[in-house]
């Protein structure tokens, strides 16, 4: 490919982080190489101002996160056409590097097969990267890059190609497991995947379950993930193993009743289209250290 491969970002965003967003903006539009095309989409709420030449797109309802971001990718045309890559900003995040941009043109330029870029994110005060930030089992160095076999949502570059050929995130999600569901796909796909750490988002360091709806859509969209992705042998052997994880931590009685709540619902829901994986992804997975059943 051309070195001059065209870059947009999909932020969204609830409307009520309007000073973070604004410093993520700037730290965008200070990206090296051609300008970035921005679509801001106000998920339910008002966008808040924003520098002249972003887009923005309001939308009347909270489509949940990956409802959001695949309305910012059909921002750029059909399956984000209109750019080659797309890169994906939790709105509170800021892209600590300048160089950014150049470095997801020269990996994607580099190998054709690169369909998707997990950055490291770090804390903006200790410049700690936490645990779950790494998308692999062996997590304990954030500073090693590997292909890995999921990413993270809020900070990862795709390229466009991979929505045209295996499809947008799971709209029905709302919240968790999204990525994982879009990056089994693109592995089955023959796509490949890749943590960097040296593509750095800063963002504050948080907790997934402060999120109210945190211990059921986990649950539930954990169901779903292996209903639509997994061979039929491995659905009960990995949802198994993840009741083990899960009563092994010792989660509130609270809690825990909401997690039960979403893993029966993740059952008796539509799941959306099943489309099970070959055995030999199955087998690339386990190579690459995460088979699909941890």
């Amino acid at each position: 490919m051309s070195p001059g491969m065209r870059v947009g970002a999909v932020i969204i965003t609830m409307g009520n982080r309007p000073e973070e967003l604004r410093a993520l903006l700037e730290s965008v539009a200070k990206q090296d190489g051609d300008p970035i095309d921005v679509v801001v989409v106000g998920n339910g709420s008002p966008v808040p101002e924003v520098p002249a030449g972003v887009r923005t797109v309001e939308l009347p309802e909270n489509l949940g996160i990956p409802g959001g971001r695949n309305v910012g990718i059909e921002a750029f045309g059909p399956s984000g056409r209109d750019v080659d890559i797309l890169l994906f900003l939790d709105d509170d995040g800021l892209l600590a590097r300048n160089d950014t941009a150049q470095l997801c043109r020269q990996a994607f330029e580099a190998d054709p097969k690169l369909g998707i870029i997990s950055f490291r994110i770090a804390d903006p005060d200790t410049g700690v990267t936490q645990r779950r930030h790494v998308p692999r089992l062996r997590a304990s160095d954030p500073m090693r890059s590997s292909r890995v076999t999921t990413f993270l949502g809020g900070a990862n570059a795709v390229r466009t190609r991979v929505f045209a050929e295996v499809g947008g995130l799971p709209d029905d999600f709302f919240y968790a497991h999204e990525e994982t569901d879009l990056a089994w796909r693109a592995l089955d796909a023959g796509w490949l995947i890749d943590y960097r750490s040296d593509m750095v988002l800063y963002h504050p360091t948080t907790a997934p379950s402060r999120h109210a709806v945190y211990h059921r859509m986990v649950a539930r969209n954990r169901v779903w993930l292996a209903r639509r992705n997994l061979p039929a042998p491995l659905v009960p052997v990995y949802l198994g193993i993840w009741l083990t994880l899960t009563l092994l931590r010792r989660p509130s009685r609270p809690a825990l009743r909401a997690w039960f709540g979403g893993f029966r619902e993740g059952w008796t829901s539509p799941c959306g289209p099943r489309r099970p994986m070959k055995w030999r992804t199955v087998w690339r997975l386990t190579r690459l250290g995460r088979p699909p059943v941890i």
